[in-house]
């Protein structure tokens, strides 16, 4: 595994201040309503690209209306480009093996805009092989990253010998706006979310000796919850993206977390939820809550998903593997269960799971 973040890292306590004072936003109600939501988050630090350089260079950023998708692209794609590229690094330096033995990339974002994709990019700066299997999957959301975990273990299953490079990126800035009353969801963004990447090596038979995997992905399983698609919403426009969140997200992954684990859990004829480790994207605390309450997990069982979170925040696709970073930490420190299950939830509404293994 890998990780990278951008330079600013930014404690909670001062997102607030900062926020108001680069947007120059005066509207009293709104940044009460901020503060409380900064708090009710549990988000401790998180890092972001956005800085005091970026506001100087392009202040239209943080100008009401302004059409400023171009900028905020010129910003975005190289900044998600250089995480990739540091985490990647970082893995496959971990990995201990030639860049040159990677057979296939699976580059995942919803931060990037662009023809050719960042897939070609990463690969080109990375120095892979020109006929390296490239997938590019783009505007997943938070969910993306157990995607691109399917999807590799798909590749490798299916092509003896192989190595996938499964990285993600995101950056918050094409989101970024100034605080608008009108638009309450901004300020659960503002509240939540952060910037990074994440990378792993994902391969079939690791050679003794050579390869120390920690995982095994097991069984996969993505659904979709029909008539939802409107419970997280994303629209791109002149001034970025936008996103509006339902109130209902919670209780809708309630409602259907059960089964859904269930059907998980009985590949390898397993019953109590209390017998597995879990590996749960952090959506927000909410539904953390939610699920340990449904599935009568105890406290403990989510303690590296509520830790991820506090430390970075929600970082969409790149979350679920710096909650699996701090599970690997737990397990080799203490040991525990055999099985777990890797989730993450995101536009749909979409569940994906992967019935995971400690080697």
């Amino acid at each position: 595994m890998g990780k990278a973040f951008p330079s600013q890292l930014i404690p909670q306590e001062c997102l607030v201040e900062g926020y108001f004072r680069d947007t120059k936003c005066q509207d009293l109600a709104i940044k009460e309503k901020l503060e409380r939501l900064c708090k009710t988050t549990t988000v401790k630090t998180r890092y972001t690209v956005m800085s005091k350089e970026i506001l100087e260079k392009y202040p239209e950023l943080a100008t009401e209306g302004s059409p400023t998708i171009k900028q905020k692209l010129e910003i975005a794609n190289p900044a998600v480009l250089q995480m990739a590229m540091e985490a990647s690094l970082a893995c496959i330096e971990e990995w201990g093996r030639p860049v040159g033995d990677i057979t296939h990339i699976v580059y995942v974002s919803s931060s990037e805009i662009r023809l050719p994709g960042g897939d070609l990019y990463l690969a080109s700066q990375l120095g892979l092989r020109s006929d390296v299997g490239r997938i590019m999957l783009y505007f997943l959301g938070c969910y993306g990253g157990v995607t691109g975990l399917r999807v590799a273990k798909d590749i490798a299953e299916n092509n003896p010998g192989s190595r996938v490079l499964l990285t993600t990126s995101e950056t918050t800035i094409l989101g970024f706006r100034p605080p608008n009353k009108e638009r309450p969801y901004d300020l659960v963004g503002a509240a939540l979310f952060g910037d990074g990447a994440a990378a792993v090596i994902v391969g079939t038979d690791p050679i003794p000796g050579k390869e120390c995997p920690f995982m095994e992905l097991n069984h996969a399983v993505q659904q979709f919850l029909p008539g939802t698609h409107n419970v997280i919403d994303g629209r791109l426009s002149e001034e970025g993206i936008n996103f509006k969140l339902g109130r209902d997200l919670p209780a809708k992954i309630e409602e259907n977390i059960e089964e859904f684990c269930k059907k998980l859990m009985e590949k390898a004829g397993l019953v109590e939820f209390n017998d597995l480790f879990w590996a749960v994207h952090p959506g927000g605390p909410a539904i953390l809550n939610r699920l340990e309450s449904t599935l009568k997990l105890r406290s403990e069982k989510l303690e590296c998903s509520r830790r991820a979170l506090m430390d970075y925040g929600n970082v969409s696709s790149n979350t679920i593997f710096y909650v699996m970073e701090y599970m690997r930490e737990a397990l080799k420190r203490k040991g525990g269960e055999e099985w777990g299950l890797a989730l993450a939830f995101g536009p749909g509404i979409t569940f994906e799971g992967i019935l995971i293994r400690s080697l």
